[in-house]
């Protein structure tokens, strides 16, 4: 899937959650720099996106960012909600992004096996 594919998604996804005016509950965040997406990352935001508009999430948005650090653990995703700390994926695919809309988003559920760090917002 091409990067211009995604961002037409993406802002699909993100004007549906505006034109509907509710309250992000979660943000995601795929790590798009270079290696990232050499590891899949866009396979990941795609199914990531994909997924929350097939469940008809709208409190939950995604987004992108550049390189985290850590090249061996992309594609890397953050998962961010509101009064929880923040939990970092790494190793993502998109079967596995698919899982942790179900299982994170959806249930509370954070998904043991590709948990990096969970970091409390109060200590960043």
């Amino acid at each position: 899937m091409k990067l211009e594919e995604l961002r037409k998604i993406r802002e699909r996804v993100q004007n549906d959650l505006r034109l509907r005016g509710g309250a992000t509950r979660v943000k995601i965040v795929v790590g798009m720099g270079t290696s990232g997406i050499a590891a899949g990352a866009r396979e990941v935001l795609s199914a990531f996106l994909d997924e929350i508009e097939k469940r008809k999430l709208t409190d939950v948005i995604v987004t992108q960012s550049g390189e985290k650090g850590l090249a061996s653990k992309e594609p890397i995703v953050e998962v961010i909600e509101r009064d929880r700390p923040k939990v970092v994926y790494g190793g993502m695919t998109a079967e596995k992004a698919r899982r942790v809309v179900v299982e994170h988003v959806i249930h509370g559920t954070v998904v043991e096996g590709d948990v990096l760090a969970i970091v409390d917002a109060e200590k960043e």
